[in-house]
């Protein structure tokens, strides 16, 4: 049975928004932010320039104790490949492959921390999972990388813009 991934345009939405964030504060409007109250000096977000640089990233992102601890798919290697096209990066669960667009106008968005740390977020669902894609526990391991990796505050913006656009949390 495929359970229906009702959340996934608010996932995406909510993460559109956030990267817009980022990309004001790289383009020097500054990296301190006020949102629901809260003043957050935002964290550099990675960058990357070919597939071989997101393959490192992920084995190192893999590799990370506290990664391993959490989710037994984290011992299950990741392949990164070019996909054509510039609309989407995308994971493939039979394959454990996460493909990004690496060249042509309008593939800069895919090049970055957050877009990875999504598409891993796909690759450590546990095996045998019966659950929406975009469902709560995605949501929550999505949030969780974005902690332990980017950092709190970048965790706290997609909480929150999450949170204030619907999207449901484990």
């Amino acid at each position: 049975m495929t359970v229906r991934d009702t959340q996934r345009s608010l996932v995406y939405d909510a993460e559109a928004l956030v990267r817009r964030v980022f990309d004001r504060a790289d383009a020097g409007t500054g990296r301190q932010v006020e949102l629901f109250g809260s003043r957050l000096t935002l964290p550099v977000e990675r960058r990357f320039a070919s597939v071989d640089s997101v393959q490192n990233y992920c084995d190192r992102v893999l590799a990370l104790n506290w990664v391993r601890a959490s989710w037994a798919r984290s011992a299950t290697p990741i392949t990164v490949r070019y996909r054509a096209g510039t609309t989407a990066a995308h994971y493939e669960p039979d394959t454990a492959t996460l493909a990004v667009p690496t060249s042509g106008a309008g593939t800069r968005w895919a090049l970055r921390e957050l877009v990875i740390l999504h598409e891993l977020a796909h690759h450590l669902e546990p095996d045998g999972s019966d659950v929406a894609p975009h469902g709560p526990e995605f949501v929550d391991r999505y949030l969780a990388l974005v902690e332990g990796v980017v950092g709190d505050e970048a965790a706290f913006l997609l909480r929150t813009t999450f949170v204030d656009g619907g999207v449901r949390l484990a």
